[in-house]
């Protein structure tokens, strides 16, 4: 069994706590308009490593004492498309103590997937809206499944950081994170959330693969109505 890897970061910071090596999976069924990493959107034929779990995990194991106080992110694309590389390769790192976050939309919620979280001591969950018709416009999927894997980390205790991206236009709408906010917060397993304001650093990457661009037109977002999220949140009670 082998994962197919877009690339690797050893020395990531803004994947989880401490110090962490990201692993960036390739292949995603969801097509967000923001996505900022479009190269890893296809399963087949552009994976830059094809590895086995004991390979990543010899990979990860020369950089043990800088991850020491942080661990292992595996991210995307979508990591969930290869659970059962992911349960094989988590497990592994258990056995070597060293912590496991995983970073996922939680759209692929099957069986198999929801095996990988035995393993699995910290989720960066992205909830892209709480909007159920906005998703599909935003994503090209349903919001069920993301609602449906929440429950799940609930029900198992698992932790979770909330990921939610505001885009101006899109998602940067106070009733929409009032709505947001207040739905997380009855989740007893959510430590924090990570409200990332849009950007267009990837736009370079569609024009190079001959993709459209269709947010070409949406500023960054300003830091005074990232500003006003955080407060929004923080209303209800959570960590920003």
């Amino acid at each position: 069994m082998v994962g197919n890897i877009h690339s690797l970061e050893s020395f990531g910071t803004v994947d989880g706590p401490g110090i962490r090596f990201v692993i960036f999976m390739q292949g995603c069924p969801l097509r967000c308009l923001y996505c900022h990493n479009p190269d890893t959107w296809y399963a087949k034929g552009v994976a830059k490593y094809q590895l086995s779990p004991e390979e990543l995990l010899a990979e990860v194991l020369r950089y043990k004492n800088f991850i020491a106080k942080g661990g292992v992110t595996v991210t995307g694309g979508e990591p969930l498309l290869q659970a059962e590389f992911l349960t094989a390769f988590f497990r592994l790192c258990r056995e070597q103590g060293i912590h496991t976050a995983l970073d996922t939309s939680g759209y692929i919620c099957t069986p198999k997937a929801l095996e990988v979280l035995q393993y699995v001591d910290l989720v960066l969950l992205d909830i892209k809206t709480i909007d159920p018709e906005l998703h599909p416009r935003l994503t090209a999927v349903r919001l069920d499944n993301t609602l449906r894997f929440l429950d799940e980390l609930e029900k198992r205790a698992i932790p979770v950081w909330i990921r939610h991206v505001i885009v101006p236009g899109l998602t940067d709408n106070d009733e929409a994170l009032n709505k947001l906010a207040e739905y997380i917060s009855r989740y007893e397993t959510v430590q924090k959330v990570e409200l990332l304001p849009y950007h267009t650093m990837g736009a370079y990457k569609y024009e190079a693969q001959g993709l459209d661009y269709k947010l070409k037109d949406t500023e960054p977002l300003s830091a005074e109505r990232l500003a006003n999220a955080k407060d929004i949140f923080k209303k209800q009670g959570l960590t920003v």
